[in-house]
């Protein structure tokens, strides 16, 4: 008897979680140089059923690694000293039809690159709940979601995800499990 109790209880809530996931319109921002970060988005709109949106930089950087790095610093520096980050190519999605926005990026020089940066600055995501995600070599995530938040301190930032560019492509399932975690799985 108290089994099957706790069957109908917990169908309930999940029930429930389900019901608010699904009212919620979601968007899948991400800025990608390599496809990693690409891949990752794509596998958080597959899952999430969400819109998705391509940050890209009016500008494109070199496809030689070397220079891409050789301008992402100095982008990132003159960001720093107080600098324009660089425009964005094409138009922003209305976010305004989005309660929950995924943000990603790589780590390009232990922070977001400089495209994310751009579109974090917007206005727009003041009310809205932002979902930091980033891919990176052996970087880890490192001041990528605090940068995030410092750009858009009128959002409410859910529990991030990072992962190791190489792992990317087998990552559904612990995609799944964090989209559990944080209640925003389809």
């Amino acid at each position: 008897m108290k089994l099957v109790k706790y069957i109908i209880m917990a169908t309930t809530i999940l029930s429930a979680v389900y019901a608010e996931a699904q009212t919620k319109k979601v968007l899948v921002a991400y800025y990608s140089w390599s496809g990693n970060t690409r891949v990752l988005a794509q596998e958080i709109q597959k899952q999430t059923g969400a819109d998705i949106f391509e940050i890209v930089p009016a500008k494109a950087y070199s496809t030689d690694f070397q220079e891409c790095v050789k301008v992402a610093r100095e982008e990132i520096d003159n960001i720093k000293a107080g600098s324009e980050p660089p425009a964005l190519k094409g138009e922003m999605p209305d976010l305004s039809k989005y309660s929950v926005i995924f943000i990603g990026s790589p780590n390009w020089c232990s922070t977001i690159a400089p495209p994310v940066n751009t579109f974090l600055k917007s206005e727009a995501l003041a009310g809205k709940t932002v979902v930091p995600f980033c891919t990176h070599g052996t970087g880890g995530r490192a001041t990528l979601f605090t940068d995030m938040k410092a750009l858009a301190p009128k959002a409410t930032f859910l529990e991030g995800y990072s992962i190791a560019g190489k792992d990317v492509k087998g990552s559904a399932e612990a995609v799944s499990k964090w989209l559990k975690e944080i209640k925003l799985l389809k």
